[in-house]
Parts: C-alpha cells; structure tokens; sequence
C-alpha cells in the first residue's frame, strides 16, 4: 500500500512540475508578446517617414527597407494584426490597416511565388479579423496571379524564373518554400487541383530517403522531368538548409489542416521525426543542420515552433508540444528576445537569410517576428 502511495505522490510530482513548466512559458511568452507589441509600435512611428516602405531587417546599425513587391513585404502588417488579435488595441489595428495597404499593388505581380507570403499574411489576417470585403478582394486578385505561374506538365507552381542561358526550358524552379503559398489558393478556394498536385509533386520529388528535403528542385518544362536537385541557400545540395526543412514542416501540417488529407500529414510527422532529434541544445538549429559554420537561425525555429505546436494538436504527440516549449523557451530568452527600443525594433535575434550570399546573416528577419508571434498565439491558446 505504501509503494502504491509513494508512485501515486511521484506521479502527481511530475504532472505539477510539468503544469509550473508550462505556466512559467506562457507567462514569459506573454511578456514577450509585450515586447513585441512595443517594437512594432516603435517601427510603425519610424516606418512614418519612410513612402511606400516596410522593415525587412536590421544591418550594420540601419533598418533595411523592402518595396510592396519584395518577399518578406507582408510579414510586418502581418505581425501588426496578429498583436491587435492579441491585445484588442485598436492604436495596432490602425496600423495594420495603414501598412497592409503598402502591400496591395503586389496583388498584380504574376512574376513571384511569393503572393501568398506577401498577400496571405497582411491581407488574410486582415480579412479574418474584420470581415472586411476589400481586404478579400485583393486577395482573390493575389491567387488569380498566383496559379498563372502553374505548369500542369511539371504539376508545380513555378517559384524563381529561369536563369539558365541556354535552355530555358531545363530551369523550371520549385523551391521547398513554395509549399507556405498554398494556404492561400486553399483558402480562396477553387485551385485544388493545382495546390494538390503541387503538394503532391513536391512529395515525390524534393523529400530524400532520410525525410530532409532539397532546396530547389529542376524539372524541364516540356517533359515534367526532373533536371537538378540543389541548393540555392544551403551549404550544399545534399544538405539540409534549416529554414527549408521547416517551411517544409509547417507547409504539409498547414495541407492538413486545409484539406484533412492524412498523406500530408504522414509527410508533416516524418519531416518532424527527422529533425527533432537534430536540433541543438537550445533547440534553435543551425542555419543549416549540416554546416561547419555556426550561425543560429531564429527565424527557422520559430517557424518550426508554430508548426510543431499545430501538429501536436493533429497527433497529440507529446514530444512536438515538448519540443516546441524547447524553442519557445530559448526564443523568449534574453539570448534572443531583443530589449525594446533596440535590435532596429525588431523582436527576435539571430536569423540567418542567405548565408552563402553573404546577406542577413545574424540579424532579425521580419519572417522570424511574425511566426514566433504565431507561435506564442497558438501556444497560449492551448
């Protein structure tokens, strides 16, 4: 009887230890989310004198500007909904409003992938929050440019443009990040037949045997045949870029969650089950899993965190709710969380955008803000 008591005491020991864990990073999340409220608001202020503009990262001691039409231009305005969802203040709606307009003239661009990263994430957060029509409008505009860059031979919706001198048709680049834009084309509905196969064919074609995946991938645009497989920002072909894996993680748990088709979550848990066991001490990976060169990269873990923490609540699967605590932990830390008014007023630390071009490296990303935002959301609501 006084075994039986003795497990029972430890047991409940553990069950309490584990619920102070978890009150303890939700109360230091939500003073994150504090910080990030005053930094956006802080780069709002100084976001007024800069025309037609929006923050992409902080370098050698300057905020770097993006044009509507740059990748990363709907990651701010972004963020700026997602802290007014969080907090109710209207000052942030105000803004969010002000800075997703910056972003609309992108709705016209037929020459990038990225409409959903630049459309979906100021727009769709926009919509979603205010049931505004207008906000919709550009939306719907975003995914019809959008699929004019599909090819049904290759089954992909082409990312970069071809950049071979001879024989174009060879260069038809898909890249892992393609998957995030599929959100968009799901949500508005009507594209399933392109988002399917796109997903689909990124399956087949990017994952490798050990569940990592390649950066880009080459197909000839005749045949649908792949050409190459390689890197554009890894160390090398065969490595596993950090944040590439983790666009791959939240680009087939977010294809669950779309469609309920359970081949992509089977594709979701097996890029998490190979890159779980990899991730460092503080669980920040390297800015690619298999380089020398040690540089964090923020943005991939907070990518990765809000992606873990939406698959756990698909699987239940207590090491990617733990492992996701493990990033979100490290990312509120003074190791990365920046101190308002510094960091350019950016919230997070540490990001790595092109290594090998030797561009953002160690420095905040408008992309890593805005997903550990996301991230400490969706854990709160747990």
């Amino acid at each position: 009887m006084k075994k039986i008591l003795l497990v029972a005491v430890l047991m409940m020991a553990v069950v309490l230890s584990g619920c102070s864990e978890r009150y303890a990073l939700k109360k230091d999340l939500k003073e994150a989310l504090k910080v990030a409220v005053e930094q956006d608001k802080l780069q709002a202020a100084h976001m007024d004198g800069v025309e037609g503009q929006l923050p992409r990262t902080f370098e050698n001691g300057e905020v770097k500007y993006t044009g509507p039409r740059g990748w990363v231009s709907g990651f701010f305005p972004g963020s700026l909904w997602l802290l007014y969802e969080h907090t109710g203040d209207e000052e942030l709606k105000t803004l969010a409003d002000k800075y997703t307009r910056r972003v609309e003239s992108a709705k016209h661009d037929k020459g990038t992938h990225d409409l959903g990263f630049m459309i979906f994430c100021s727009f769709g957060n926009a919509y979603r929050l205010t049931g505004d029509e207008y906000y919709k409008g550009v939306i719907e505009e975003a995914s019809k440019s959008l699929v004019t860059r599909y090819n049904p031979t290759v089954g992909c919706i082409r990312s970069w443009n071809t950049h071979r001198k001879e024989n174009p048709e060879l260069d038809f680049m898909v890249i892992i990040d393609n998957m995030m834009n599929l959100e968009m084309l799901e949500w508005v509905g009507g594209y399933d037949g392109i988002t399917r196969s796109h997903a689909y064919t990124t399956i087949k074609n990017h994952f490798r045997e050990d569940n990592s995946t390649y950066h880009v991938v080459a197909y000839n645009e005749l045949t649908g045949e792949v050409v190459e497989k390689r890197t554009a920002q890894g160390v090398s072909n065969d490595s596993a870029w950090a944040r590439g894996q983790s666009w791959g993680l939240y680009g087939y748990t977010m294809m669950y969650r779309m469609t309920g088709d359970e081949t992509y979550l089977a594709q979701a848990v097996k890029i998490a089950d190979y890159l779980i066991p990899r991730l460092p001490e503080d669980a920040v990976p390297n800015w690619d899993y298999d380089a020398e060169v040690k540089k964090k990269d923020s943005s991939a873990a907070a990518i990765m965190a809000s992606a873990l923490i939406e698959l756990y609540g698909f699987t239940q699967n207590e090491t990617y709710l733990a492992t996701a605590e493990h990033q979100l932990r490290s990312l509120s830390s003074e190791a990365y969380l920046a101190k308002v008014g510094e960091n350019g007023n950016f919230v997070l630390k540490h990001g790595v955008g092109h290594l090998p071009g030797k561009s953002e490296v160690d420095v905040p990303l408008s992309y890593g803000d805005y997903y550990f935002i996301e991230a400490a959301m969706r854990y709160l609501a747990l």
